[in-house]
C-alpha cells in the first residue's frame, strides 16, 4: 500500500464531511467525484447545483450535498453569527451578506463554525491568503497561544530518505519570518502533525546554512535558539539544529558534520528557516524529483481548514482531503 492509499484507509475509518468551496475549477469536481465514489468523506460543494452539472456534465457527483448561498435556509443564520463574531472589529449585516453571497471560502469557514461541516479544503485557484484569511478570523487558533503554522506533507517516493520517501516541510506557507519562539513552535506542531498522519517516530531537523556551529551569523544564531527553545517544550521528540539539508537526510553527510546527532541523516520533518526558503525547497522538491506535494496543510486551528497549491493536481486534492479528514478525526 503506498503512502496516499494508506492515508485514504485511515479517512474511511471514521469519514467527516468536508467543504470544497472552488466549484468553479474542473480539477476539484473531478476530485470530488474520485472522493465520493471511493467513500473518502462525504462532500459539500458550494455553489448553484444545476450550474454545476450544466459546467461539469461528465463526472457523477449526484451524492454530494450542494449549497447555493443565495436560496441555502441557513444562509441568514450564518449571516447573523457572523455578524456576532466579527462586530468588534466593525462587520456590519450588510458586510457580512455581501462576504458570504460573493466569498464561499467565508461560507465554507461559517458551515465548520457553526458545526455543518468538519473542514474546509480550498485554494485551487485562489491564493493562500485568501484561502486562510477568513480560517484565521472565523475558525481561529486552539493554541494558548494563538500560533497558527502551515507544512506540506512530501510524498518523494524515495524509499531511501525521510520515513519511506514521505516528509513533512514546515513552513513553507503561512508564516513568513518566524521568531526562534515561533520555529520552535513549528518543530514541535509538525512533530506532532507527522506522528498523526505518517504513524513514525519524527525526527526533526532544524535547518540552517550551518551545521553545528560552522557558520557564526545572526541568522544561525536564531535556529540554534530555537532548536533550545524546542528541547524545552516538546522533550518527547527527537528534535536537532542547526543542520544543513545534507546532513539531515543523508547519512554519509551526517557522519561527517554532525555524528553524534540523533536525528541527523535520518530526519523526516524539515523546518526551514522562514518562508522564502520553505516555499521554495518545497517546489524544487515536487518539481526536480516529481514528489506529490500535499497542503499548505494547517496546524494549530480549531478545526482542519487546508490550503491547496494553484499548480495541484487532482491526486493532490483528493490527498489533501483525506488529511484533513484525519486531523477532524482528532
Amino acid at each position: 500500500m503506498n503512502f496516499i492509499e494508506s492515508l485514504k484507509k485511515k479517512a474511511k475509518e471514521n469519514k467527516k464531511t468536508i467543504v470544497l468551496p472552488e466549484t468553479m475549477d474542473e480539477r476539484v469536481i473531478k476530485a470530488c467525484e474520485i472522493i465520493l465514489e471511493e467513500e473518502i468523506a462525504d462532500i459539500i460543494l458550494i455553489g448553484n447545483k444545476a450550474n454545476i452539472k450544466e459546467k461539469f456534465p461528465n463526472y457523477n457527483i449526484e451524492n454530494a450535498f450542494f449549497i447555493d448561498p443565495n436560496t441555502y435556509y441557513c444562509t441568514e443564520e450564518l449571516i447573523n453569527t457572523l455578524v456576532e463574531l466579527r462586530k468588534n472589529k466593525g462587520m456590519t449585516y450588510e458586510d457580512a451578506k455581501n462576504l458570504l453571497l460573493t466569498d464561499y471560502m467565508y461560507y465554507a469557514c461559517m458551515l465548520v463554525k457553526t458545526g455543518r461541516a468538519d473542514g474546509v479544503v480550498s485554494g485551487a485557484c485562489h491564493s493562500t491568503a485568501n484561502t486562510l484569511r477568513p480560517a484565521l478570523q472565523i475558525i481561529k487558533s486552539n493554541r494558548e497561544d494563538n500560533f497558527v503554522s502551515a507544512f506540506f506533507l512530501m510524498d518523494t517516493n524515495n524509499v531511501e530518505l525521510g520515513s519511506n520517501g514521505v516528509f513533512i516541510f514546515a513552513d513553507c506557507g503561512l508564516v513568513e519570518y518566524p521568531t526562534s519562539e515561533e520555529l520552535s513552535n513549528i518543530a514541535g506542531m509538525s512533530a506532532e502533525s507527522f506522528k498523526l498522519l505518517v504513524g513514525d517516530e519524527p525526527r526533526v531537523a532544524m535547518l540552517s546554512y550551518s551545521t553545528k556551529g560552522s557558520v557564526k551569523r545572526d541568522y544561525v544564531d536564531k535556529v540554534i535558539e530555537a532548536t533550545n527553545l524546542a528541547h524545552e517544550k516538546y522533550p518527547n521528540y527527537l528534535i536537532d539544529g542547526e543542520l544543513q539539508l545534507d546532513a539531515a537526510i543523508i547519512p554519509e553527510v551526517a557522519k561527517t558534520k554532525a555524528k553524534d546527532s540523533e536525528v541527523a541523516g535520518n530526519a523526516n520533518v524539515l523546518v526551514f528557516p522562514n518562508l522564502d526558503a520553505g516555499n521554495i525547497g518545497y517546489k524544487l522538491v515536487e518539481r526536480f524529483a516529481h514528489a506529490k506535494a500535499y497542503g499548505p496543510i494547517t496546524q494549530g486551528m480549531a478545526a482542519p481548514i487546508n490550503d491547496l497549491s494553484r499548480g495541484c493536481d487532482v491526486e493532490e486534492i483528493v490527498g489533501t482531503v483525506a488529511i484533513t479528514v484525519i486531523q477532524a478525526q482528532q
